[in-house]
């Protein structure tokens, strides 16, 4: 990707993320200029890379960048989008979650280019996958260097996959659960963990290389007729699994589309 000047206001947990996964190894931007919000983080990131640089307000950050990351609270975004002044044209990211590109250009009010996208804590690590809509083959860049970017065509496609990435905790509960589980019933402690982390690891990868094969046929090769698998499968529909995975689906949804009461 071409280099260029980034800024981030907020210096929260996915601006750290995305801070480490840009200047790890080979950096991948010349200059980095964050927001002094957070001032813990924002040290750190300082005394950890020379590409760094703490500005004195919002202001400066939006004054210093080619590209501006808007990586604050919803809750907050508004009074921290007021009264900034931005240039037109200017490249602006927002990964703040559920506002809408409408409201998220009225608070800016200017004409800049804006795509949002949805990085997760993984790309501290290049190894995320981040939605990004609209199209942009520059923020794509950005994000194809943190790992892996999924261009959507539809703000449809955005909501949804900006659902999809709230199973992250789900995910890790149940491995919490299972683990737990294990060592309540005599694993020695650590073990469980260890154990139910590659396996969850190893499925993840097993998924990813089987792109071809629908993931109801992969469960289907790991559920054998009359087998422990089909088993706890059988177990986990039959007691409401899928239905409250469902239903959970739907109502972030919903909530990522606007509606109050979800």
């Amino acid at each position: 990707m071409q280099v260029q000047k980034i800024g981030f206001i907020g210096t929260g947990a996915i601006t750290d993320a995305m801070v480490r996964g840009l200047l790890a190894k080979t950096a991948a931007v010349a200059r980095v200029t964050i927001s002094p919000r957070n001032a813990e983080i924002a040290g750190r990131l300082a005394a950890d890379f020379a590409e760094v640089s703490i500005a004195t307000d919002n202001q400066a950050v939006v004054d210093a960048s080619d590209m501006v990351v808007l990586a604050v609270r919803p809750q907050i975004a508004r009074d921290a989008l007021n009264g900034l002044t931005f240039r037109k044209g200017q490249s602006v990211v927002s990964v703040i979650a559920a506002t809408s590109r409408k409201t998220l250009l009225e608070w800016i009010g200017a004409d800049v280019h804006l795509v949002q996208a949805i990085p997760l804590p993984f790309v501290a690590d290049r190894e995320g996958v981040t939605a990004v809509f609209p199209p942009d083959p520059h923020v794509a860049a950005l994000f194809s260097v943190l790992g892996t970017a999924v261009e959507c065509e539809t703000k449809e496609e955005y909501d949804l996959l900006a659902a999809a990435s709230a199973l992250m905790s789900t995910v890790l509960g149940i491995m919490d659960v299972s683990a737990a589980w294990l060592e309540q019933r005599g694993l020695a402690k650590g073990k469980g963990r260890a154990y139910i982390a590659s396996l969850f690891a190893s499925l993840s990868q097993t998924a990813l290389r089987s792109s071809t094969i629908p993931l109801e046929a992969l469960s289907g090769e790991f559920a054998t007729k009359g087998g422990l698998n089909e088993q706890v499968q059988s177990d986990f529909q039959k007691n409401g699994g899928h239905d409250a995975l469902i239903l959970a689906l739907d109502r972030v949804l919903a909530r990522i589309q606007g509606d109050p009461s979800a």
